[in-house]
């Protein structure tokens, strides 16, 4: 319900939401594995599908092998709070891992592995892990070979006694797969077999004494103009989501089978696919890097009826050289109006709950509406205030609560905002009243429904105007050839900010900026109508790892190459 005249919405009472278990994260872990059983909890093609080897968890297995890891990490030192770095691709041990860490009391605290040398030296310094579990090698990065370049005591220290003043906290490397060659960084069977002295009940007890409110997980953001931040969640946030999850896919019980290659160590993926595949007693389909072929062997081979991809890796599927021969007919939860559900195999009316706003603060959805909701319904918004949550949109400048219908910044507070970012007091990250301020522009209607409309700093000021670069990539990203797009604004004389589309095209289309500006003035008024449409390579763009394109240096790109191009040196 909203107010009178206030952008203020809530979300049903937490106290009324069904279908809730447990609110840590070892009480949900325990629930899933108890109920699974011997069911499938994941499959894993470790080296490729039908060259390398295949392994395969059942619910009972995850928790043997949590539980392994559990009393290795608690043979390690970690106690109640203690952080655990995991830098891991999508793999079983991403898993055991994880919630080994939290059996063991500690703070699951995962970094991404599109991490380079100078972002994984800041990851460990800012986190103040204790013990950091790796995965050796990812594609062409050698991690092990790293962390001995990044600090001399792990090259020359040995395994748990590390001694680094570089990273103090550190006790305790270890490492999946090869590459292990001496110095701190211990081979992974070694550091399981730490733990064989630990009674399994002191894990247990330990598991016992987790609480909701409890430090449970430490996310880093991978924004798009900023170092990434980290942010501490409770276990009550991050449970609340895992159970949610079923419920906005509207899943049946132990029929859903997950495909993702998008990192766990991001908040999103970690939500979407554990809470929709695990809580749920289905399976999930793990790819460790998107390989676009490979993705289409897996689905067919392991009949995943689910895929979690973004939209430049449905572009990708589609290229890839076995889309046209690939049986996909066991996709059920495929949303009808993806380009996937094109395939000649795939028969969808499901759409996904793609009516939906979040972000790693409130550890994935702060307002949603669940699968197959109508489009009447949903009404172009970004869904209904999550359970609990308290929503309003307040001016960016004093902060007050503007009317409803006006446009402001997006403010939130509910049971799973964080506990707050690493090294920043609490009181300067929420308002007076607890909210938290997102960053990003909305508005709420009369019908309590939150729209969202881009980031309040990625705002294009042209003309007087005030366009989203949001709504422009939008409708450019639906144009044949367009592999990727970001529109931004660059400084210009007269009109404050110049409209400009950064364009990726796809390999071997032929775009041209006349008729990329022609198809936007079919949709957008003249004023949003980009002035120029760059071209760059894929590999001639910053991303953050979950694909992001660190808008900061495109900016800086785009007036770099219109000033070359008018023969003038960059400002």
């Amino acid at each position: 319900m909203t107010s009178e005249a206030a952008s203020i919405i809530h979300g049903p009472a937490l106290d009324q939401e069904e279908g809730l278990g447990e609110l840590t994260l070892t009480g949900w872990f325990r629930t899933v594995c108890q109920q699974g059983g011997n069911a499938e909890a994941l499959v894993y093609h470790d080296g490729g599908v039908g060259t390398g080897h295949r392994t395969s968890w059942t619910y009972a297995d995850l928790w043997r092998e949590a539980m392994a890891v559990a009393r290795a990490l608690i043979a390690c030192g970690v106690g109640k709070g203690t952080r655990v770095g995991i830098l891991m691709t999508n793999r079983p041990e991403f898993l055991s891992a994880t919630f080994g860490t939290a059996l063991a009391g500690g703070v699951a605290t995962t970094f991404s592995t599109f991490s380079t040398p100078a972002e994984l030296d800041h990851l460990l310094e800012a986190s103040a892990v204790s013990v950091l579990l790796v995965e050796a090698q990812v594609l062409k990065k050698d991690f092990a070979a790293v962390l001995r370049e990044l600090d001399p005591a792990i090259s020359g220290g040995r395994p748990g006694a590390i001694g680094s003043t570089r990273y103090p906290y550190l006790t305790h490397v270890a490492a999946v797969g090869d590459a292990v060659d001496g110095g701190a960084v211990e081979a992974w069977a070694g550091f399981v077999a730490r733990g064989a002295t630990v009674d399994p009940a002191v894990v247990e007890a330990r598991a016992a004494t987790v609480m909701p409110a409890d430090p449970g997980v430490l996310f880093f953001s991978s924004g798009s103009t900023a170092r990434p931040k980290g942010i501490l969640s409770a276990h009550r946030g991050v449970t609340l989501q895992l159970w949610r999850w079923p419920r906005w896919y509207k899943v049946g019980q132990g029929d859903v089978r997950v495909w993702s290659a998008n990192g766990f160590f991001w908040s999103g993926n970690f939500s979407m696919a554990l809470g929709g595949a695990l809580t749920s007693g289905g399976c999930l389909v793990l790819q460790s890097t998107f390989n676009a072929e490979e993705a289409l062997t897996l689905v067919e081979r392991e009949r995943a009826t689910m895929i979690l991809a973004w939209p430049h890796q449905w572009e990708q599927l589609i290229a890839a050289p076995n889309w046209a021969t690939a049986d996909l007919s066991s996709l059920i939860y495929m949303d009808c109006k993806s380009p996937i559900a094109r395939h000649p195999t795939v028969r969808s009316t499901w759409r996904e709950p793609y009516a939906a706003f979040g972000n790693t603060e409130t550890f994935t959805l702060m307002a949603a509406y669940p699968a197959n909701t109508p489009e009447a319904e949903i009404a172009g918004s970004n869904g209904l205030p999550c359970p609990g949550n308290t929503i309003k949109i307040v001016d960016p400048l004093s902060g007050a609560t503007v009317p409803v219908g006006q446009r402001g910044e997006i403010a939130v507070k509910g049971p799973t905002l964080m506990i707050g970012y690493i090294g920043v007091p609490l009181a300067d990250t929420l308002d007076a009243e607890g909210f938290f301020r997102t960053g990003d522009s909305g508005h709420v209607d009369a019908e309590g429904r939150l729209f969202w409309h881009g980031r309040l700093n990625d705002i294009i000021k042209t003309g007087g105007a005030n366009v989203s670069p949001v709504e422009i990539d939008g409708v450019l990203k639906t144009l044949p050839g367009i592999k990727a797009v970001q529109t931004v604004g660059v400084p210009h004389d007269t009109l404050g900010e110049m409209v400009v589309a950064c364009v990726v095209p796809h390999d071997g289309a032929r775009l041209s900026e006349a008729a990329i500006q022609s198809a936007a003035r079919e949709t957008l008024a003249s004023f949003k109508v980009p002035r120029r449409v760059l071209f760059f390579a894929e590999e001639d763009l910053a991303l953050t790892g979950s694909a992001k394109i660190k808008t900061a240096d495109l900016r800086q790109r785009a007036v770099e190459r219109l000033e070359q191009e008018k023969g003038e040196p960059p400002q």
